[in-house]
């Protein structure tokens, strides 16, 4: 397993139906633009690849806070459904330990939807802990 960062290339229709699995609200070309949108405002994109399968996506930003000075925040952390329990998940969060501290960071954070029972078990396991709750206004009336 190996981790790349994404571009336009072969890859680019497997990474965007994995990371679909997460996010299917979106189509591909809907996913396509968003995360376009987004890299221009710092966000990136990696993925796990073994032979020609993509296993994994995991999409972040590095940036500075108050709260947890130079960190990176995970956005979006997907394991392909026919690879789940593989590995994957712990290849991502290792090579994001190593890239973080490249970048200089001191941190690694997350959400997680509050049903993902399995993936806040994964979470625990891989050295991530419970730091605070995360709130949300859905509809700003």
């Amino acid at each position: 397993m190996k981790v790349h960062f994404f571009e336009d290339n072969q890859d680019q229709p497997s990474v965007l139906d994995v990371l679909r699995q997460l996010r299917p609200q979106y189509d591909r070309a809907a996913l396509l633009a968003q995360i376009t949108r987004q890299m221009a405002q710092g966000y990136q994109v990696v993925y796990v690849k073994s032979g020609d399968q993509v296993m994994g996506v995991a999409g972040f930003v590095v940036s500075d806070k108050l709260a947890w000075g130079k960190a990176i925040y995970i956005d979006d952390l997907v394991t392909a459904e026919q690879h789940r329990s593989k590995g994957v998940g712990e290849c991502l969060i290792d090579w994001f330990k190593v890239y973080a501290k490249e970048q200089g960071c001191q941190q690694l954070h997350l959400d997680s939807g509050v049903q993902r029972f399995a993936a806040h078990k994964f979470y625990l396991r891989e050295g991530f802990h419970i730091a605070s709750h995360h709130f949300s206004m859905t509809e700003i009336k």
